[in-house]
């Protein structure tokens, strides 16, 4: 029986997602969150009448051997979190799977722990729970193999769970977190409900498990990121004090990827040289890929900028040697930049790049390569990453959690959730740390005073150079605009992989990232 209701969970899923949504990684690649939808309206959520109040917990027990030979014991926990509004009126019932070390009567140390989510909007976190951290682990496809299934769900031996203990929650709306009572999905779609959804249920999970003294980490991915820019700010106001916070794959300010912000066009151009690179697109290619960005980020927020700068009123003479030079450094035809007006569009630049081998690059991890019907489009059909993704990871969660976990439940977990949250639907407004309204949000500058609030507080940004979905030279500028000091900037440690926007499914980029973060945890735990 337990199978059927696995099989049964499983497709209803497929058919609840649209293609759109079915990204690998976490269902970042997900609609436009500028989109909008007209006439659209979000309807109530089908599934919170069945969703209950009553707090749940299904503790299993599991071991891991690390790396490095050691084995740990854990309790694994799948169960929800119901929190409240300020009257103590039940509003929604939140996911999660924590893994908690199993430690000697006699160890009385407090562990860390850490609070993972992916992003979305519109994302459960799925992908960081069955492909990073974890001790179980589903491997998924890299740029040069895609295997069918059966997939292979084994034991994560770079888990981070020697370094802390881990909760993985989903957001309101997917995986198996809904609205409660007269609650209603809307009221938590967007950047400050949502926000504030989490911190709730990161304060009750506290309170439940007394670990109010841990040392506590927010781990967040892709638009996780900019959520975790505006919680570890709401939880410092409710007294709960982070020791740090780890952005993979950052968007921490929506307001540059308005149309006619010069800087979405700029961001983007170290990527695009780096996915040249990759597929040796380049006239005369270097051997490596640094010091090669290197002095891509230099002339892009050098001579790039200042002659976006001068928009109409660049010279012709000026415009033909920005667009050889760009040229020169993404693979992209001259005539083709010239026509462009210099600034070209992630689409086109996935459609253009190996337009004349009929391929297209993918656009969380550029190293994939798709095909379209015809090669005269403008831009790709599909995201070649997002559909060699999502199979594994909805096959992994659904069994691992249904069955190999025997979760018992009535609802249905949902990868994404798109269809209601995507789009139109996710209100894009911030109340910032002083009170200033943002009509797109900017939750950099709510991690900059919790910074200075707390200046203990360590910062771990990790970038995929082959991630165009979050761009690295985005997360280079976001972070470069804090306005802190310098002793606060110290606090800030930035690594790269060659990898994408899901980092982890290169297996010589998870290792290394994981002893960035081993680094990380041990100087963010150690009193300095």
């Amino acid at each position: 029986m337990r199978h059927v209701l696995t099989l049964i969970a499983l497709s209803t899923v497929l058919a609840a997602t649209p293609v759109i949504a079915q990204h690998a990684r976490h269902g970042d690649d997900k609609p436009n969150p500028e989109e909008k939808h007209d006439g659209e309206a979000a309807k109530p959520d089908p599934e919170a009448a069945i969703a209950s109040a009553v707090e749940d917990a299904q503790p299993k027990h599991g071991s891991v051997t690390t790396a490095s030979g050691r084995k740990i014991d854990y309790t694994v926990t799948p169960g929800t979190l119901t929190i409240r509004n300020d009257a103590g009126d039940p509003i929604a019932s939140m996911f999660y799977v924590g893994y908690v070390a199993n430690r000697a009567k006699a160890d009385e140390r407090e562990r860390p722990v850490t609070f993972l989510f992916n992003g979305g909007p519109g994302s459960s976190s799925m992908w960081l729970h069955m492909g990073s951290w974890g001790p179980v682990r589903v491997d998924t496809p890299t740029a040069t193999a895609y295997p069918p299934a059966p997939f292979h769900i084994g034991e994560n031996r770079l888990t981070l769970l020697d370094d802390s203990d881990l909760v993985f929650i989903d957001a309101i709306g997917t995986g198996l977190s809904r609205p409660l009572d007269k609650a209603k999905g809307q009221d938590f779609y967007g950047v400050d409900p949502d926000i504030d959804a989490f911190a709730r249920a990161i304060q009750r999970y506290l309170t439940l498990n007394d670990r109010w003294n841990a040392p506590k980490f927010v781990y967040g991915e892709s638009y996780g990121t900019l959520r975790a820019g505006g919680l570890v700010f709401a939880l410092q106001q409710r007294g709960i004090q982070t020791n740090g916070v780890v952005l993979q794959s950052s968007v921490l300010n929506y307001g540059v990827r308005q149309p006619g912000n010069s800087i979405g066009d700029l961001r983007m151009v170290p990527s695009y040289a780096a996915t040249a690179w990759y597929h040796k697109r380049l006239q005369n290619r270097p051997q490596a890929l640094e010091p090669f960005l290197t002095e891509v980020r230099d002339w892009t927020r050098g001579p790039y900028l200042l002659a976006l700068a001068q928009g109409d009123s660049l010279s012709d003479q000026d415009r033909q040697k920005i667009a050889q030079q760009m040229s020169a450094y993404t693979g992209l035809p001259v005539p083709f930049l010239l026509d462009s007006d210099l600034r070209v569009n992630l689409n086109r630049f996935r459609k253009e790049l190996l337009r004349d081998q009929r391929g297209t690059v993918g656009r969380l991890d550029s190293r994939f390569v798709g095909t379209d019907v015809d090669a005269g489009g403008e831009q790709p059909d599909y995201d070649v990453t997002d559909t060699s993704m999502s199979g594994p990871y909805v096959a992994a969660l659904n069994k691992y959690l249904f069955g190999t976990l025997g979760y018992k439940t009535k609802l249905t977990y949902r990868p994404t959730f798109y269809q209601e949250i995507g789009g139109g639907h996710w209100d894009q407004k911030h109340k910032g740390p002083n009170g200033q309204s943002m009509a797109l949000a900017a939750t950099s500058l709510d991690l900059a005073a919790t910074m200075r609030e707390n200046p203990h507080l360590k910062v771990l940004s990790l970038n995929g150079y082959y991630d165009m979905a979050t761009p690295f030279f985005g997360a280079e500028w976001d972070l470069a605009q804090l306005q802190v000091s310098p002793a606060l900037h110290k606090n800030i440690t930035v690594r790269y992989y060659e990898s994408g926007h899901m980092i982890y499914i290169a297996p010589e980029a998870m290792g290394k990232m994981k002893k960035d973060l081993d680094q990380f945890y041990a100087e963010a735990t150690s009193g300095k």
